[in-house]
This record gives C-alpha cells, structure tokens and sequence, in this order.
C-alpha cells in the first residue's frame, strides 16, 4: 500500500464515488500524487470511470517536452487526459499584455511608478489565473452539481511557504449554484523529493528530461520566476528552449525589468543570446537602475496604496513627479501629458474628486 497522506473526509468523498481530478503538469510531484492516489482509489472499489487527469498548457512558456510527458503520465497509469488552456493568451502573451497595460495606465497617471511585466512569488497570477482559475472552469462545467476532489501534488518540504499545508481543505472555487462542491487533497504533503524519485524508479513511471537530462531540481514553465539559478541555467542549456529564452530576455531590455527580482534572464542566458540583445538588456539595465534610484526618491506620501491617492501632492512634489515620469515616459517612447507640475497636480484632482464618498 502506497504511503500517501488522507483524511476521513477524503475517505469519505471516495466512499461517495466524488469525481477525482488529478492535476498534471509533467512534474514529478503530481505523478507520483495520482498514482499514490490510484492505488489507494482501486483499494477502495473506487471507479475509474470516476477519475480523470487534467493539464493547463501554458503555450509556449511550456518545455516542448511537457505536453508528451504528460501524455505518456496518463497513459501509464490509465487516466483520461484533458488538456485545458487560456483562451485570450498565454502566458508569454499574458507578460506582454502585462507590460502594455501597465505603460497605458503610467501614461494616463493612473499609477505612480511603472508596472513590470513579470508575475512573482508575491503576484502568482501564472498559477492562478493560467492553472487554477482554468481547470476550475473546466470541472465546474464538465462536473455540475457534482462532488470533486482536485488532486495536488503539493509537498511540505519544497519551500517554506508550503509547510503547513494540509491534507484536504475545502475548494470554494468549486462551490456554485449548480451544486458543484469541491476538497482539494494533497497525498504527498510528508513526502521528500527522494521519495518521489524513488516512486518513479520502482514503478518506472514517465520523468520529464528536465530532470533525466538537464539536472531540474523542479519541473515548471521552462523559464519560471520562482526558479532557482541552477534550473534556470538547466533550462537554458536545452536547445529547445532557446528561442522562449530569447522572447523573454527582448521583453526584459524593453520593459526595463528584470525577469527575477536582483536576476537578469539575459545573465543566464548570455551563451545562447546575440550581440544585439546583449546591447539592449545593457541600456535595459542602465535605464532600470535609473528609474529605481528616481523612484525611490519620491514622497512616501504618494505612493500607491488601496484607495491611491491619498493626497494632493505640494507644487514641489508635483515639479518632482513631472521631472522622473517625463525621464520614464522617454525611456519608453511614451506619449503623456503629464510632464509639468501644474498638469500634475490637476490630474491628482481629477483622480480625488473620482474615488467613492
């Protein structure tokens, strides 16, 4: 018997023959969770028919390799397999339209500083919005009025953040009016790294050549914010992932952000990218080091805040905010016309007069 983690009210949603829907990204986390959840599935009597594995494709953010990986995963151990997907863009594309959305909203003063594209340990909107939010529509639609149970394979040990993690919790998102009900089970939250890879080993289930071939220590997109240096430069060195890398290192030099907080993609990358990209992430840098130290310098009294802003800025706060945002606004070949204090300080008005009583 696999020695995977569970609770009365999963046993208790099994014994009811809840839908299971065991999530996949290719990594070997969520392998080894559905097929833990597998064994103990079958020793209940629970139906396969009952089961299901479901993928969220992020597009090209992905490793080539993870839509066959995945495949081959639920091939293994027997699973229906449905790959979900952003509609609009995806991730790439999200990041893009990020940056573009966050340069309209510095142009028309709706925020103090500008916007980087990039999502963050802080802002995973590359979880929630391209996974989860996803696969929930997708079990909410295909499952209505029914009781499922979305699979994670989630361990204590990957990161701080992850160390209290429960068995089972329940899934409001799942929770409609049709009568759609929802757990999350976590069936490895005890689990090392070591204990999964020795699953794979003696069960000789499917491992993505992230870690077979490059050395991953974690499967995500193939350039993910969350990454370690070492995944990173793992990814870096397939060729496969090349021209994602060089998409991402041209969005870095343009926006002026770096890909990581204090981590440069270009670094990384510097063995697979060209001269002419080289060049642009050094002006890249030169300019983002000169909006921070710009940025830093403004009152702290202006700085966005729920309910921003606060306050009229004084006439030499607004001279100030019209000198750094005219200097970022050329940087990206912005049209604004926010660039004197008075315009400044009439914008502010505008955007007081605007909120709620």
């Amino acid at each position: 018997m696999i020695d995977a983690a569970i609770d009365d009210r999963i046993r208790d949603a099994v014994a009811r023959g809840a839908v299971m829907a065991m999530s996949l990204s290719g990594g070997k986390d969520s392998t080894a969770a559905a097929f833990a959840v597998n064994a103990i599935l079958d020793a209940a009597g629970h139906p396969r028919s009952r089961r299901i594995a479901v993928h969220a494709d992020l597009g090209s953010a992905e490793w080539r390799e993870t839509p066959a990986t995945v495949e081959a995963v639920a091939a293994a151990l027997g699973l229906q397999l449905s790959v979900v997907r952003q509609t609009r863009h995806d991730l790439v594309g999200r990041w893009h339209d990020r940056f573009e959305r966050g340069l309209a909203r510095y142009a028309a003063l709706k925020t103090l500083c500008l916007i980087g594209p990039w999502s963050s340990a802080k802002l995973r909107f590359c979880t929630s919005e391209a996974k989860t939010a996803v696969i929930t529509r997708f079990l909410k639609s295909q499952f209505a009025g029914q009781e499922v149970i979305s699979v994670i394979g989630i361990r204590r040990a990957e990161n701080p953040a992850r160390r209290l993690a429960p068995v089972s919790a329940d899934d409001p998102r799942l929770t409609c009016r049709a009568g759609t009900r929802g757990l999350i089970w976590h069936p490895l939250v005890d689990w090392s790294a070591n204990d999964v890879f020795a699953l794979h080993e003696r069960e000789q289930l499917p491992l993505h050549i992230a870690y077979t071939r490059y050395g991953s220590t974690r499967l995500s997109c193939a350039a993910c914010v969350l990454a370690s240096e070492r995944d990173l430069e793992a990814s870096a060195s397939c060729a496969g992932n090349a021209a994602l890398f060089g998409t991402l290192v041209d969005l870095e030099a343009r926006s002026t952000f770096s890909f990581q907080p204090g981590q440069w993609l270009a670094d990384i990358a510097d063995g697979i990218i060209s001269p002419a990209q080289r060049d642009a992430v050094s002006a890249g840098k030169i300019r983002a080091a000169e909006r921070r130290q710009l940025e830093a310098a403004l009152p702290p009294g202006l700085r966005y805040v729920k309910g921003w802003p606060q306050r009229m800025p004084t006439t030499v706060e607004a001279d100030d905010l019209a000198r750094v945002r005219s200097i970022t606004a050329d940087h990206h070949g912005l049209s604004t016309p926010y660039r004197r204090g008075p315009a400044v300080r009439d914008r502010f008005a505008e955007l007081i007069a605007a909120k709620p009583s």
